[in-house]
């Protein structure tokens, strides 16, 4: 079946929409009616040939009182799906009223095996049924359903064939809904270059064997699909099965992934992926017993899932082993994000689900917007999850794609690899690839899309990908692990308020009246909060200073002025030179000679991480000589001149 008869049985549904539905629906919600109705037909046109045998084999069941009957009606139908009412889909138009007919198709619809319910109830198909009864609107799509130049059976369209025309239905009802589509549809171009940037590194070392592919915010189920083709195909010469399961919230987008899988012949792939608005990914975990050797997900963007923190016991009451880890001596390290923005919980979801027992291991691919990037301070859930990340030598690259390639947002976007089988010449490094000037722009824009990937674009990207440090530092640059972390710091500042006595040691009691009647003095003396035992050493650095106290030199602390508190960010790589370690050295060369007195409070220090683009890949722009300057303004004023002249003139 090629892709011009595809085309051509799509275009012909697509007539169907504005045919029958021009003047019942908006445009924009065609396919509540068109997609469930191809789906029927399809299965209706492979059902056919063995109704007879599902129909004795059904009421021997019921005569035997079986009660699980499904195993059983899929082997009469020879099929993961059947339908046990008495008509097929021809026998409806036999009926004499629209109002018979909406109860045998009604039948119909009840017919049809649970795998098949799910699909009808997430599309709420059932739900169209009285708007297209009253405007009698049922029978004229059946006909046109059953037209035969409209031939979607068996014989002259293949399984795989019967996908593609259902995708291009998915694709165009996206496109003609552009806004909407960016939240559930990633473009193919985009797809295919995630797929080749998890599969390619080890295609050739993978062994024979059965993997299974995941993705945990699936959309129409594009990715897997494409991921399963991807990795067939770079690896045809090997014994290679593979297992698809996907998890998606969207009660329509799930419903169209599930009917793409049951279409193209994979109805046990199709048992294999949960759905629907009562199977969030965050909060109702599908899969959380399982692990899966490649993974791949495009997850929302900016999207609260304040929701699914109240589901899981708030905030702070999280205990769900993929959002609270043991790492860096903390058995309770914390990757819960702040509510307005999940995204990256979707990462930390896939990271929880890799194979750490298996020769490959698992890689996963799963984009991002900037923000997660740098988002959320040190010690909060999004610093963490990239500390995790990166620490555990995880994170292979990141790539940044062009501008504009979705379809309802023009933002930036990035590529997140990840392996816990990194190559030899890839441990403790991370690869940051600028790929956002290699794009193909459109003919016509598709909403904001203006762009997509060719198959030049993906392999000048792959390419780069491969050379890792060999690549062009223009658009490739390597850097140790380390390179992303960084300390950060609380420096504090004794408190310092007129009428403060030198020398004397203040209870918390009168510091509190001090600060309610006295102003800040830059001259006064600190005020001291507690005097150390004698012995103690000195530390200015971090808070223990020596002072007189009753004409004896003590070590004390001193009361810390929350107006004056601050914090540094000091890199990770920070060399120590003389001192004791790379945060004592910043701070002497740093902070103390602009602020003598500040210490650093130990007991708040954070280990954070970033990666900034920007800054690695920044471009400056070269200024313009004074001569070129001067001689713009020389213009203007010319220009200026002749103008008055003409007007005064």
């Amino acid at each position: 079946m090629n892709s011009t008869t595809n085309q051509r049985l799509a275009q012909l549904i697509w007539n169907i929409a504005d045919d029958v539905l021009r003047d019942l629906y908006v445009r924009g919600k065609y396919r509540d009616v068109i997609l469930p109705m191809t789906v029927l037909r399809r299965l209706d046109s492979v059902l056919g040939t063995t109704k007879q045998e599902v129909l004795s084999r059904k009421e021997s069941l019921d005569a035997a009182g079986i009660l699980n009957q499904d195993a059983a009606l899929r082997q009469a139908a020879g099929q993961d799906f059947y339908n046990t009412s008495l008509f097929l889909m021809k026998d409806l138009r036999s009926a004499n009223s629209q109002m018979q007919l909406r109860q045998n198709f009604e039948a119909y619809l009840d017919g049809f095996s649970p795998n098949v319910q799910e699909i009808l109830e997430n599309f709420e198909f059932r739900n169209q049924l009285p708007r297209l009864t009253k405007a009698d609107a049922l029978g004229t799509l059946i006909e046109k359903f059953l037209d035969p130049t409209l031939d979607l059976s068996p014989s002259s369209l293949d399984n795989h064939g019967m996908g593609s025309v259902f995708e291009e239905l998915v694709r165009r009802f996206n496109e003609e809904n552009n806004e909407e589509a960016g939240e559930h549809w990633t473009p193919r171009d985009v797809v295919k270059l995630m797929t080749r940037l998890m599969f390619e590194p080890i295609a050739d070392s993978i062994p024979d064997g059965t993997y299974l592919l995941y993705d945990g915010a699936m959309g129409t189920g594009g990715m897997l699909t494409v991921a399963e083709d991807t990795l067939t195909e770079l690896t045809k010469d090997k014994k290679i099965s593979t297992h698809l399961y996907g998890q998606e919230i969207n009660a329509e987008t799930f419903a169209i992934a599930k009917a793409d899988l049951i279409l193209k012949g994979d109805g046990r792939a199709a048992d294999n992926i949960k759905g629907g608005p009562e199977f969030s990914t965050l909060s109702n975990d599908a899969f959380s017993n399982m692990e899966f050797d490649f993974m791949l997900s495009n997850p929302p963007y900016g999207k609260s899932w304040k929701t699914d923190q109240e589901r899981m016991g708030g905030g702070k009451n999280i205990t769900d082993p993929r959002f609270v880890v043991n790492h860096a001596g903390d058995s309770e390290f914390s990757l819960v994000t702040r509510s307005s923005d999940g995204q990256m919980l979707f990462l930390a979801n896939l990271i929880a689900k890799m194979k750490n027992s298996t020769v490959a291991g698992s890689r996963i691919a799963e984009i991002h917007n900037g923000s997660s990037l740098f988002t959320g301070d040190a010690g909060q859930g999004e610093s963490n999850i990239r500390r995790y990340v990166i620490e555990n030598d995880l994170l292979e690259a990141i790539v940044a794609l062009p501008l504009s390639l979705f379809y309802n947002t023009g933002i930036a976007t990035y590529v997140w690899v990840l392996s816990n089988r990194k190559q030899e010449r890839r441990k403790g490094k991370v690869q940051l690839v600028d790929a956002t000037k290699w794009f193909t722009p459109l003919r016509k824009n598709l909403g904001s899309k203006n762009c997509e990937l060719s198959d030049d674009n993906i392999e000048t990207i792959m390419k780069a990908f491969h050379s890792f440090d060999e690549a062009d530092p223009e658009v490739s640059k390597t850097f140790n692990n380390a390179d992303f972390g960084y300390y950060k710091v609380a420096i504090e500042r004794p408190l310092r308020l007129a009428g403060a006595e030198t020398g004397r040691v203040y209870k918390a009691a009168e510091i509190r009246a001090l600060k309610e009647s006295s102003a800040r003095a830059d001259d006064a003396p600190a005020i001291i909060k507690k005097v150390h035992k004698p012995g103690t050493t000195a530390d200015p650095l971090h808070g223990l200073f020596e002072t007189l106290v009753d004409g004896r030199v003590r070590v004390v602390e001193y009361e810390r002025d929350t107006d004056l508190s601050d914090s540094e960010q000091i890199p990770l790589t920070e060399s120590a030179g003389d001192y004791g370690s790379g945060i004592e050295a910043f701070i002497r060369r740093e902070v103390l000679p602009h602020t003598p007195d500040a210490w650093v409070d130990k007991s708040k220090t954070k280990t954070g991480y970033e990666v900034s683009f920007t800054r690695h890949f920044y471009k400056p722009t070269s200024m313009r000589s004074l001569d070129e300057i001067r001689s713009d303004i020389r213009d203007l004023e010319a220009e200026t001149d002749n103008l008055l002249s003409e007007i005064v003139g």
